[in-house]
């Protein structure tokens, strides 16, 4: 019996978000270790998870390809490092949109900005 693509994607995701939630942290040795064992992403019970020097941390992607699932993309979404849909909209759309729309403004409001009035000098008067 054999369970589809997208039920394995489903139960690593679930397992995968219980990892991180249940993990206990180690604030001594500053490392993650976890609490149970979770099969579907080959995980035993006390095993580092996260570790701040030396630390090859898991990798969800690796783990779908350990169950021989071909077509990832169609299941996770990109690295936030590589980029999705958020960052091709901040680094192509809005910064062109920003340049163009506020430019004017910036110099506008650059040349009008006067230096503050002194009050019989007993401070700054706030305008």
């Amino acid at each position: 019996m054999t369970l589809s693509k997208k039920t394995i994607v489903d139960q690593v995701k679930t397992e995968w978000k219980g990892l991180w939630q249940e993990r206990l942290d180690d604030k001594i040795r500053a490392e993650g270790v976890a609490t149970k064992n979770y099969y579907s992403i080959f995980v035993e019970k006390g095993t580092i998870i996260h570790a701040t020097k030396d630390y090859k941390a898991l990798n969800l992607r690796e783990i779908i390809k350990q169950h021989k699932i071909t077509d990832i993309d169609r299941y996770l979404s990109p690295n936030p490092n590589i980029g999705g849909w958020g960052k091709f909209v901040k680094t192509n759309l809005l910064n062109k949109y920003f340049k163009k729309k506020n430019r004017k403004n910036f110099l506008n409001k650059k040349k009008m900005n006067n230096p503050q009035l002194k009050k019989c000098g007993r401070g700054w008067l706030n305008k």
